[in-house]
């Protein structure tokens, strides 16, 4: 019997038997449709070549559904992201739920339907996956585990490679989503059209590798935001980062959030907007092309590599004076991604 959008996830739909076919096929295969995920074999057969990025990532944001985005857009931007960061094309997706037993069938379709959709921006594959299904109470409604491979088409990107005088350069304002996943997680009603930038980055992240910009680095701003990446840079290439506070792009809205609750918009997670450092020389082509893709038309340069103050990240601040930087401590906003 075809499911029923009104139907809810029952046991019996991991249970490997006919109800667990039934979801598969209606569900899963419908969205994802590809020979290699329909061939129904216990691995897929892939074909590699040459150097060869592989990635993976669990996914238990609560809540589900926020503005901008639910648990599917992001399983798919946030895997295929992580693999556009080290100039990968998107290609091969492994995709496994584990659902509670009650979750509304209506809900799941949504989330499937919005993770095929995202695939688009990419052209990446789900090309094999898996389907548990858990007791009432021992999961908090779906998680969602993905992999994904990719072939590299820019060598040498990586978190050692910046030098003193090479340039920071952030896509767009930071801290939506976390914003927005604290939003939806209070019920804040703010007057404001604050939403995730939950985005694939790929087609941004390809115009920049086909106008052969020479990338040094590059990492999108997810857990620790800004703040995180910048102190991860730093101490992996032993060189030091002095960003202008001025420079960083921040919404209102973001910034209205943080006065509120004390956070800092540097801490904040992001999933739609990424970091690079690369030579002063390529600054202004790479802001030429990134503000004709995607949400990139803040793009701007916050700051510079030093050889001062080596492992260490300076934010100068607008009234003239500058400190550290740092790693956030904690845990500031759990489960946001």
């Amino acid at each position: 019997m075809p499911i029923q959008k009104n139907d809810q996830v029952q046991l019996s739909h991991g249970g490997g038997g006919k109800e667990m076919n039934t979801l598969i096929n209606d569900l899963f295969f419908k969205a994802f449709s590809n020979p290699i995920l329909e061939s129904q074999e216990d691995a897929a057969q892939l074909q590699l070549s040459g150097a060869t990025a592989f990635t993976t990532d669990s996914f238990t944001v609560d809540p589900l559904f926020f503005a901008g985005g639910n648990i599917g857009k992001l399983a798919i931007a946030g895997t295929v992201n992580d693999l556009a960061m080290m100039g990968a094309i998107p290609e091969y997706l492994s995709c496994s739920f584990i659902i509670e037993e009650g979750f509304a069938i209506q809900d799941l379709q949504t989330i499937v339907n919005s993770m095929a959709e995202e695939m688009q921006y990419s052209g990446a594959h789900i090309v094999c996956g898996d389907t548990k299904v858990v007791p009432k109470g021992c999961a908090d409604g779906i998680f969602i585990n993905t992999s994904g491979v990719g072939k590299i088409i820019k060598q040498n990107i990586s978190v050692n490679n910046l030098v003193a005088d090479d340039v920071i350069i952030v896509s767009r304002d930071i801290g939506r989503h976390g914003a927005a996943i604290l939003m939806a997680r209070d019920s804040l009603s703010l007057e404001s059209e604050l939403t995730s930038d939950c985005a694939t980055l790929w087609p941004i992240v390809e115009q920049l590798i086909a106008a052969n910009i020479d990338i040094h680095a590059m990492r999108d701003a997810t857990r620790g935001g800004l703040s995180a990446v910048l102190n991860e840079w730093a101490t992996a290439s032993n060189v030091g980062i002095d960003v202008d506070e001025k420079n960083i792009p921040v919404s209102s809205e973001v910034q209205g959030l943080c006065e509120l609750y004390g956070f800092e918009p540097f801490d904040l997670a992001n999933e739609g907007t990424f970091i690079i450092a690369l030579p002063r020389s390529a600054a202004d082509k790479a802001l030429e092309v990134m503000t004709q893709y995607c949400q990139c038309d803040q793009a701007a340069v916050i700051g510079y590599v030093t050889d001062e103050h080596n492992g260490k990240v300076v934010l100068n601040t607008p009234w003239g004076s500058s400190r550290y930087l740092d790693l956030p401590q904690g845990e500031l906003l759990p489960r946001i991604c």
